[in-house]
């Protein structure tokens, strides 16, 4: 059984939960994967301001995957997966962002760093940019 929680940057830079439910109504291995994908957010956050980036939008998607067919209280992970969705203003950001991301995935994150303890932890990387890079003459 695949567990998944998504959150997106809102405009004042929290993350909230999208395409799914609320914390309130989260199986406790949900609000796992929800607390990962605000420790990455925040932390990738940080990193960027850090670089001089804002991002126009930021989405990061946890994924688990259990042990047991059903959600279970012994059910235990046997992996995690992350997806995070950077759009960017332009095009020489994109660099900059990417770099951000692995930082965060790889180094600043505590709670990836834990859940890599638990299991082994997969990433990709979507970064684009909605602006198109001025014409060099």
């Amino acid at each position: 059984m695949i567990e998944k929680v998504t959150v997106q940057m809102t405009e004042n830079g929290k993350f909230r939960p999208i395409d799914g439910p609320g914390c309130d109504e989260m199986n406790p291995k949900e609000l796992l994967l929800y607390a990962a994908a605000q420790c990455s957010g925040y932390t990738a956050m940080i990193v960027m301001q850090k670089m001089h980036l804002k991002p126009k939008n930021l989405e990061i998607s946890y994924s688990g995957e259990l042990s047991t067919e059903t959600l279970q209280a012994e059910s235990m992970f046997r992996s995690f997966h992350v997806v995070y969705n950077v759009e960017c203003g332009s095009g020489s950001e994109q660099e900059k962002a990417s770099r951000a991301i692995e930082l965060t995935h790889e180094k600043y994150c505590g709670l990836s760093q834990m859940l890599r303890r638990i299991a082994p932890i997969t990433h990709e990387v979507a970064i684009v940019s909605t602006e198109p890079e001025p014409v060099k003459e």
